[in-house]
């Protein structure tokens, strides 16, 4: 039967059953799931139509109702199982068709009967919806749930223990509001007892199940300290490595690496692991996994790994597991169980080899392997490579990586569809970093330039630009997400240009493929995306090679102001519509599939629509008019998003307008350019005649020195035949002298040896002697130490009880020491403080030794002036005496009077 047949009968079905539920109807609509069962409906989640996702909501609206038969209830839950094959398919079924919720009131529907298979069932297919993903508090039915979880986890029935500790481990991961909820339960320490016995069971995917509850409810409590300490911790870090190595499937594997990436998480526990002594030997274990075929564990070994770099202690050591080179491998107590997986031996390789196999691998089969391997090598290597010097072993392991990067920038074509498109894109952003980082260094980047072609970059650059414009904004509504095409596509064109950028010095005409890329018109739109973004990585790059660009004449600035404006502008208006959008979606559960799809970004939402109203009012009974209101509605919303698109295709029209009027400009300057080029033609013409005229006087010169050369090369051949026959003559000489010289030699040591034997005999005869007489003293002495010795072991057995004494003595020393060192710890305490007010003293009578200097040395200027002062007063004095004579002289002539008689006073 036809996929689309089959669907409108089974909507049909879905509706008869809602309307009358009996026995027929039943048995019909349980027929219709059969059939859809039978066929290959993988991709009908993600087809986008109308009509498979009427069908999947009303096949979640009769499994959750309590009055549908359990049969069909198994059935349907069996059908949404098998449609939950991938990731973006449980999503889907957990948030748009809210199947957690439903699936969890069956089970608290059915908690009287937990064995059975109807529950056995939806736990198993909860288990995979809530891998990975985080169930609100507030959704329906999860009190329930978490309740019938925990009773059934301590019945110790290990047909539902399993299923149920798996669950448990879902729901406390990462989501501390239902661990709040869980540790506010009054029976919180009796599951806690519950799965502590379990950490003894005979099953590994218990153990690790257990493991992960605990680590998620109580790693930040006193009761994690307890178990995750560092006397457990090193025997926990042996179980789970172990488990992962010898696992009983990919389930175990899986669930094993997230509690070890949980763990490292912790600080504690991360420095915990750096001090782990069989850390290299177990990792070396973990990557023999990688030498498997499955995609799976390659992508949580990878998932590991990845986690295990963010801790700085851990990925130097990671470094030399990965680069070493082939040879045999540690075990490190991580023995085989008996039973174990045969992937838990691997061949003796070097661990590199196998990410190398993996990020070749294929995209449409182990994306997520190519990935991680690409973000984990450039992890290792901006280790490897952060050091003074690069080891020969990295060096050998980037000669080996560089073809395998280089093969993977090709295959690119436009004739893929989009999300292969975009997975080769993400691809070469991963290669183009990891090609960056290795031209970080010398001796790296000398071997990629010696690799990386000019004409590699440049067809690169054009093919990605090709995508670009097939995925331009004009077509592709710009959200500035990770999943836009054109977001992607940026990222990889940048990347890919910023290489060049670093090549362009070592590589032949990559400086001008560098710089004409740059002014290719075609990068405004990959420089818009770019500096519109929120990533900062891809805005910096963004801003690095615009300021490259910026100063060349021919770069389209005002077509980039412009483009930037419109995406802007266009970013203003989806923001605009987003409260009709979020009012659109803001639909009952069961319906909210249909808003949801409607609100993707392509015309064929609008097609699903026009064929839902075509095909789809079929199926509908003449009452139910809701739904035309609804995608009626939809159909509205839709339209108004074309008509904010055709305003902004309005101004991407002026944008192209201004690129005309710049393109007329560049023309103008082109035929400039020519007649320059055609004038420089001529004169380089000139100088080639010049050239031609020259040649041939040097060439007769030439052939002059040729006769000349070849005199001295005959003359040259006679000499050097004469000196080959004095060398051999010089040869047989010296081989003659040498056997002379060791024959002689061997003489003399010969007689020497001769008389070195005479006089060692006549020795050993005396030390014979004297050996027989020493023998018969320590025979004697022998007897008085058998005595001696049993006298010391009764004095040994009082030392003994001395000893226990004297440790009785020194436990109690050991009190007081403590007692002292906290007495010390005080002291120095108080040192410290007195240490400071002594800095402080000293550096106040620094400054005061020092104004006592600046004192001193204005003091002894002061001594200074006052002795010039004195000498000038003294000269003053003997001049004031000789004026104060000669004034006597005058006044006694004047008065008629005798010296004597003269009375000066000064």
């Amino acid at each position: 039967m036809d996929m689309t047949m089959c669907l409108k009968s089974l909507l049909l079905a879905i509706q008869q059953h809602r309307d009358c539920m009996s026995t027929q109807t039943t048995a019909k609509l349980q027929k219709q799931v059969e059939e859809l069962s039978g066929l290959k409906c993988d991709q009908l989640l993600s087809s986008g139509k109308m009509l498979p996702s009427e069908c999947v909501s009303g096949l979640v609206e009769v499994a959750g109702n309590p009055n549908s038969s359990p049969v069909l209830v198994g059935t349907i839950v069996a059908l949404l199982a098998q449609l939950a094959h991938d990731e973006d398919s449980r999503e889907m079924l957990h948030s748009s068709y809210n199947l957690t919720s439903t699936l969890a009131s069956v089970i608290h529907q059915h908690s009287a009967t937990p064995g059975e298979p109807l529950v056995l069932q939806c736990l198993q297919v909860l288990q995979k919806l809530t891998y990975n993903t985080r169930v609100f508090h507030s959704t329906n039915y999860i009190h329930e749930l978490i309740a019938f979880l925990m009773t059934n986890i301590q019945s110790h029935n290990d047909d539902i223990t399993m299923p149920c500790l798996g669950l448990m481990a879902n729901l406390c991961r990462y989501n501390h509001s239902i661990q709040g909820h869980i540790k506010s339960l009054d029976n919180v320490k009796a599951f806690y007892r519950t799965l502590v016995n379990f950490l003894a069971h005979n099953s590994l995917t218990v153990v690790v199940f257990t493991l992960s509850i605990l680590a998620g409810l109580t790693l930040n409590d006193k009761v994690g300290e307890k178990l995750f300490d560092a006397k457990n911790i090193h025997q926990t870090f042996q179980l789970v490595f172990n488990i992962i190595v010898n696992g009983d499937g990919t389930l175990t594997r899986k669930y094993s690496v997230d509690l070890l990436v949980d763990l490292l998480k912790s600080p504690k526990i991360a420095d915990y692991l750096t001090r782990y002594e069989h850390f290299s030997a177990c990792v070396s274990q973990v990557m023999g996994l990688l030498h498997g075929k499955e995609p799976d564990s390659a992508a949580k070994v990878l998932e590991l790994l990845l986690a295990v770099c963010s801790v700085s202690g851990l990925r130097a050591l990671l470094c030399g597991v990965v680069f070493q080179p082939a040879g045999p491998r540690l075990r490190a107590g991580l023995g085989r169980r008996p039973g174990a997986g045969r992937d838990g031996g691997p061949k003796p390789e070097q661990p590199g080899l196998s990410l190398l196999r993996w990020l070749s691998g294929p995209l449409e089969s182990a994306e997520s392997c190519s990935l991680k391997a690409l973000q984990l090598l450039s992890e290792l290597l901006e280790e490897a490579l952060a050091g003074d010097s690069v080891s020969p072993c990295v060096l050998s392991f980037v000669e080996m990586l560089l073809p395998a990067l280089l093969e993977l920038l090709k295959g690119l074509r436009l004739a893929q569809g989009d999300a292969q498109l975009r997975r080769h894109c993400l691809r070469i952003t991963h290669v183009t970093h990891l090609l960056i980082l290795l031209c970080g260094e010398d001796q790296t980047r000398a071997l990629v330039s010696r690799q990386v072609g000019a004409q590699l970059c440049l067809s690169q650059v054009e093919s990605l630009l090709a995508c670009c414009q097939d995925n331009s904004p004009l077509t592709s509504q710009p959200h500035g997400s990770d999943g836009d095409h054109v977001q992607v596509f940026a990222e990889a064109v940048l990347k890919t240009l910023d290489l060049m950028s670093k090549l362009r010095g070592q590589v032949k005409d990559m400086e001008t493929s560098f710089y004409r890329m740059l002014q290719d018109q075609r990068m405004v739109s990959p420089f818009s995306v770019a500096l519109t973004s929120h990533h900062r990585d891809t805005v910096q790059t963004g801003l690095a090679l615009l300021v490259e660009a910026t100063p060349l004449p021919d770069f389209p600035s005002l077509i980039l102001g412009e483009s930037i404006a419109a995406n802007n502008a266009y970013r203003q208006r989806e923001l605009e519509l987003s409260v009709k959008r979020v009012a659109v979606e803001e639909v009952p559960p069961t319906r909210s599939f249909t808003l949801s799809d409607s609100s993707n970004s392509s015309s064929k939402s609008v097609n699903s629509l026009i064929e839902k109203i075509q095909n789809g009012f079929e199926l509908q009974e003449p009452g139910e008019d809701v739904r035309v209101s609804e995608i009626i509605d939809v159909y509205e919303q839709k339209l108004s998003a074309l008509a904010a698109k055709e305003s902004r295709l309005q101004d991407l029209l002026e944008a192209k307008a201004l690129a005309l009027s710049q393109a007329d400009r560049l023309i103008a300057q082109n035929r400039q350019q020519k007649a320059q080029a055609e004038a420089e033609a001529r004169q380089l013409g000139s100088l080639l005649k010049e050239a031609a005229r020259r040649r041939e006087q040097l060439q007769a010169e030439l052939g002059s020195q040729v006769q000349e050369v070849e005199r001295s090369r005959a003359d040259t051949q006679e000499l050097l035949q004469h000196n080959g026959r004095l060398q051999q003559d010089s040869l047989e000489h010296q081989a003659l002298k040498g056997a002379y010289n060791t024959l002689l030699s061997r003489f003399s040591e010969a007689e020497q040896q001769l008389k070195d034997l005479h006089t060692s005999q006549a020795s050993l005869t005396k030390q014979t002697d004297a050996l027989r007489r020493s023998h018969e003293a320590l025979r004697l002495q022998h007897e008085k130490t058998v005595s001696v010795l049993e006298e010391r072991e009764s004095k040994v057995k009082s030392l003994q009880s001395d000893l226990q004494q004297r440790g009785d003595d020194i436990t109690a020393l050991r009190e007081q020491l403590k007692a002292g060192e906290v007495q010390a710890k005080e002291k120095e305490r108080e040192r410290r403080e007195l240490e400071e007010t002594v800095d402080m003293l000293r550096k106040e009578l620094n400054k005061t030794e020092q104004a006592r200097k600046d004192a001193n040395i204005r003091a002894s200027s002061l001594e200074l002036q006052k002795d010039q002062v004195a000498v000038k007063l003294k000269q003053k004095e003997d001049e004031l005496n000789k004026h104060s004579a000669m004034i006597a002289m005058i006044h006694s002539l004047s008065s008629g009077k005798t010296k004597n008689d003269v009375n000066l006073s000064l």
